[in-house]
């Protein structure tokens, strides 16, 4: 899995380097939904906003998306993704020797609790945007077998008007996840997190404040 940097900073190798010696910093890994890619608005707000709080962050294509500029996940590649998602927390750790969080929006995020159901100990926790629940007006099909597996704490951000998965609906299947978790559900949002055409001006102000008091600091 190839991944970027962003910060407002601009941070150059050098600077970097620097910083991940000093052995203070934690790491936050983001990747893409279904058919996007890393450098979507949600991604980069988000990406921009942790960044300028303290920690290195990276988004990330996956491994369908760098096989393919356009379209979604291939059948049978969601396994090869998860291994991107591994390779790029091993990267983090060559920047960040703090604690790692792992997640990412939609497909991406999906991917990630899948991978941290089956290697309890290589995060510290996901952050997980609009996650799939279930495909639109398909209610039985539940994307959730692997939840009572999950051990790593999890921040859920969902939109009150996603069709992926109600307030309601979230809210009983996190019930089934033996870690820690916490929901946050933004009011009028879709499945893009978008109110209106944009993402919401406060959303990573919003997202940064509930992530420090669930997981300790940013």
């Amino acid at each position: 899995m190839r991944p970027w940097s962003r910060s407002r900073k601009r941070d150059k190798d050098t600077s970097v380097k620097r910083e991940s010696e000093s052995g203070t910093k934690d790491g936050l890994i983001l990747t893409h939904g279904a058919g996007a890619n890393c450098r979507t608005q949600l991604l980069v707000a988000l990406a921009e906003a942790f960044a300028e709080a303290g920690m290195f962050v990276l988004r990330c294509d996956s491994p369908y998306r760098q096989s393919s500029p356009h379209g979604p996940p291939k059948p049978g590649s969601a396994e090869r993704d998860r291994e991107g998602l591994r390779n790029a927390v091993l990267a983090m750790r060559d920047l960040a020797h703090g604690r790692i969080f792992l997640g990412g929006h939609s497909y991406g995020g999906r991917q990630s609790t899948m991978l941290a159901a089956s290697a309890p100990d290589l995060v510290e926790g996901l952050l997980l945007l609009s996650y799939p629940l279930h495909p639109p007006r398909k209610l039985e099909q539940l994307r959730t077998q692997h939840f009572p597996q999950l051990r790593t704490p999890a921040l859920f951000v969902q939109g009150t008007r996603d069709p992926f998965g109600s307030e309601e609906e979230l809210t009983e299947a996190v019930g089934l996840i033996p870690a820690r978790t916490s929901l946050l559900f933004l009011a009028g949002a879709g499945h893009d997190l978008k109110v209106g055409k944009s993402v919401a001006a406060t959303l990573p102000a919003q997202l940064l404040e509930r992530f420090a008091g669930f997981f300790g600091g940013v």
